[in-house]
């Protein structure tokens, strides 16, 4: 797979998840009990205690979430064994990794479980710190790192963010918010609702836990969401994750035809997909300006003189009669319908379908 992933410069990222084992812990393979010290130190001591408070830092870095066993990431010997397998990954080519419930391990300010005498975890797996005379094959820096922390009352997200990227799972929601009520002002955008910078945050539109667990981005068709990916691949920060959902999935069966391996539908592949990954590329390090019209339902991102993305993020078609732009005067053809927008006296004028977007370049 990685051999394939270098003839298309395709960069593989590894899903690592070293915070919990399965709920049938008794499953381990006896390599791991012996490489830790023995099956009671592979877990903290307040591991198999549900957690009751997640914004209560030990209960939430300490104890069991989902049924899932806390392993004690804490102890050298797991630590070892830990990244004893990520540079074998890195080995073979791997450009980065997402840390599953990263939030769920500790921070070195956070309370200690008694098993452990330092919550140095993010030290060792940035490559901060060696244990037991190994350290991260490569400069953490050269590697694309980021963990799920998802927000909430009580995350210590700028500690988070010394470590890795950040996924941004509050202006998610409030995107969202916005693609629901089809106006730009339901919801602020400009704000990217986290104290992190936006060039440290991974963005989304939904992710596997909104669609398919919680079911609270279910509601929205897939041409919402294609609206939604279209405007954070358009903006100059954040880097956009999409989530493909299940093929033949429905309101009644979330899951639709899912198996492990299979790829979900064929949204990814939209030409309105693939020209806003195509701009977002083109368009990498030149300042955007985000504006809307007063309805709130056509969303404009301007890249300074270089090109624009347009979307209409409701069920109407809306006509534009001299909105704001960056790009130079003339007359503008969309790179998927052909369609015609014309700029005068920088202000720009033209027609969008329901739930359509269109990407222009200044050629």
């Amino acid at each position: 797979m990685m051999d394939s992933a270098k003839k298309y410069n395709i960069k593989v990222i590894v899903d690592v998840l070293p915070n919990h084992t399965a709920v049938d812990h008794t499953a381990v393979l006896p390599d791991l009990d012996n490489a830790v010290g023995g099956h009671d130190k592979l877990f903290h001591a307040n591991g198999f205690n549900d957690i009751r408070d997640y914004n209560d830092r030990y209960e939430c870095t300490t104890g069991k979430m989902g049924g899932l066993p806390d392993v004690n990431t804490e102890n050298p010997d797991f630590q070892h064994y830990y990244l004893t397998y990520v540079n074998d990954l890195l080995s073979l080519g791997v450009k980065g990794f997402r840390y599953d419930t990263a939030k769920h391990i500790g921070l070195p300010s956070d309370p200690l479980d008694s098993l452990a005498s330092r919550n140095n975890f993010w030290d060792v797996a940035t490559g901060r710190e060696s244990v037991k005379g190994l350290k991260l094959a490569v400069p953490a820096d050269s590697l694309f790192i980021y963990g799920e922390v998802l927000q909430d009352k009580n995350v210590k997200e700028k500690e988070y963010a010394e470590y890795m990227n950040l996924t941004a799972s509050a202006y998610g929601h409030a995107l969202r918010t916005v693609l629901d009520k089809a106006d730009f002002a339901a919801d602020s955008l400009l704000s990217w609702h986290h104290p992190a910078e936006g060039k440290k945050l991974v963005t989304w539109v939904e992710s596997h836990d909104t669609y398919a667990n919680e079911h609270e981005s279910a509601g929205l068709t897939d041409q919402q969401i294609r609206m939604g990916w279209v405007f954070l691949a358009s903006r100059q920060n954040g880097t956009p994750l999409f989530f493909s959902r299940p093929a033949g999935s429905t309101r009644e069966n979330f899951w639709g035809n899912n198996r492990v391996g299979a790829r979900g539908n064929d949204e990814f592949k939209h030409p309105e997909v693939v020209a806003a990954n195509k701009f977002r590329k083109d368009m990498s390090g030149t300042p955007e300006k985000v504006i809307s019209t007063d309805n709130g339902a056509v969303i404009e991102v301007s890249r300074g003189s270089s090109g624009v993305a347009l979307i209409n993020i409701s069920g109407q078609e809306q006509n534009l009669n001299g909105l704001e732009t960056t790009v130079p005067d003339g007359e503008y053809h969309d790179r998927v319908y052909n369609s015609i927008f014309t700029v005068k006296s920088g202000k720009i004028s033209g027609t969008l379908s329901p739930y359509t977007s269109y990407i222009l370049y200044n050629n």
